[in-house]
């Protein structure tokens, strides 16, 4: 069920009508939102919904004996009896076929010819959000870094959850369990926040990203033939806003689901284009996977404490195995990698001072990210945002393109490497691609130390309702998108 559709608008209406029933009991309230949750992922594809069932007994079961078993010996075999139900499970339904088709180029390099029937393996839509939300619950328990929770109903809806169900935040259980011991009903403001915050995140998914972006992207990256250089780097930068978008788009509708419902969920965006190198990148890009990949890989494989050269293993790493996270093909592990190898050419230039492993999931004043002698003025920040900004669309190539041979026709286009360029944009698509694209870069600099509700709670009202209006207006004669949004392939 797709959030820009008129069916989820219905079911939303039903749930929210559900919940705020004052002759409700919560327990009951917990239990609609559970049943909505499953119906929610039901749509997709119903068999899937036993993977739920599977993931949710597994850790509740695991992580209540994790927490009270005292002999080392047993506690690791409980970690591993859930990593192994958990990854299992996303190992083979995301990277089976993947792994096999590399098996077969291997034994073709040795000289065998071994041809296995193609598996039929079909992707669960968000099986890597809910892996990783399932698993941060057995880590916790294994480190005692909280209490085992006791009520079933609450871990399974901190498990499905349907705002965020299908592609995050990815969410710790210690920011949504808590929430769900006591009643949470909106109240006016959160309502009308919720709503505000639902249209904005439609208006990204459907007028910006579907109507706008999209078409100059997949027409560029569909190209067989040499392309102008212009065409290819609008094209580049039209997914580099698309996907921003798109991805920014869903977690802004499922905040502002939660907050309808009188719930609150982490920030996953945090104007990313803005960023000053690429620690502060991260920090702003995709927070709740950052923080995870932090917490649950970074460390634990010992950071920035064992020298130089392990940090740099470990930050690499990191990288890879996140850009391996994104999709069963070498294309994003070399997205992972390029971002793993920015960060440790950062982290070799920068003062030793202003040094920091991974993202951290608070704000940070922009200046300090930049080495010593670009700080000091805007101009010279902004320079370097937009340096940032340019070497993040270079790992966007291998990021969209399907294959080895797309990205390098595309980066030869970029770099006036490619001859006989043939231009494939229209005129309106280089202006929607330029207007949009600006845009987005300006409103990116301009509030990337501040949230949409700051700067709404600081305008008159009657500019918010105007601004919202024209965007209820855009999604109207828009209509219904039925474009999903990208991340649902991860």
């Amino acid at each position: 069920m797709l959030f820009n559709s008129y069916t989820f608008i219905a079911f939303f209406i039903v749930v929210l009508l559900l919940h705020n029933l004052t002759k409700f009991p919560w327990t009951l309230k917990k239990a609609n939102l559970l049943a909505a949750s499953y119906l929610f992922y039901a749509v997709w594809n119903p068999p899937f919904v036993i993977l739920l069932w599977i993931s949710t007994a597994l850790d509740f079961v695991v992580g209540k004996k994790l927490y009270h078993e005292q002999r080392r010996s047993r506690r690791k075999l409980l970690l591993a009896i859930s990593l192994v139900g958990n990854l299992g499970m996303l190992g083979f339904f995301k990277y089976g076929g993947f792994l096999l088709d590399n098996f077969v180029l291997l034994t073709t390099a040795l000289g065998i010819d071994f041809q296995p029937a193609r598996p039929d393996i079909i992707l669960p839509v968000g099986i890597s959000f809910y892996t990783f939300q399932t698993l941060s619950y057995t880590l916790d328990m294994y480190s005692r870094r909280s209490e085992p929770e006791k009520s079933l109903l609450d871990f399974s809806l901190f498990v499905t959850f349907f705002p965020q169900l299908v592609a995050g935040p990815i969410v710790r259980p210690n920011q949504l369990i808590p929430q769900f011991k006591t009643p949470h009903v909106a109240n006016s403001t959160q309502l009308m926040q919720g709503l505000f915050i639902l249209t904005m995140g439609l208006f990204m998914k459907v007028v910006l990203a579907d109507g706008m972006l999209s078409g100059s992207s997949d027409t560029v990256f569909a190209a067989q033939a040499p392309l102008l250089q212009l065409d290819a780097w609008l094209g580049v930068l039209a997914f580099s806003g698309q996907i921003f978008f798109d991805f920014a788009g869903y977690s802004a509708c499922a905040i502002g689901i939660g907050y309808c419902l009188g719930f609150s969920l982490p920030q996953n965006f945090r104007y990313p284009y803005a960023a000053i190198g690429f620690s502060d990148f991260w920090k702003r890009w995709h927070i709740s996977l950052s923080t995870w990949l932090r917490d649950y890989l970074y460390i634990p494989l010992g950071g920035n404490k064992k020298g130089n050269l392990r940090t740099y293993t470990n930050l690499m790493t990191t990288m890879l195995l996140g850009g391996l996270w994104h999709g069963a093909s070498w294309t994003f592990v070399v997205w992972g990698g390029l971002h793993g190898a920015y960060l440790c050419i950062e982290r070799a230039f920068k003062p030793k001072k202003l040094i920091e492993p991974l993202p951290e999931p608070v704000p940070v004043k922009a200046a300090s990210f930049a080495p010593a002698f670009l700080r000091g003025g805007t101009m010279n920040k902004f320079f370097l945002a937009l340096l940032t900004f340019f070497l993040v669309n270079i790992t966007w190539v291998f990021f969209r393109a399907p294959d080895f041979p797309t990205a390098w026709r595309m980066l030869a286009a970029m770099f006036g490497q490619s001859e006989n360029g043939t231009a494939v944009l229209s005129s309106l698509g280089i202006l929607k691609v330029s207007v949009v694209v600006g845009g987005m870069i300006a409103t990116h600099w301009f509030l990337r130390n501040t949230t949409v509700l700051d700067v709404a709670r600081k305008t008159k009202w009657w500019i918010v309702s105007i601004v919202w209006t024209l965007m209820l207006l855009a999604l109207i004669l828009s209509q219904e998108s039925s474009s999903s949004f990208i991340y649902f392939q991860f």
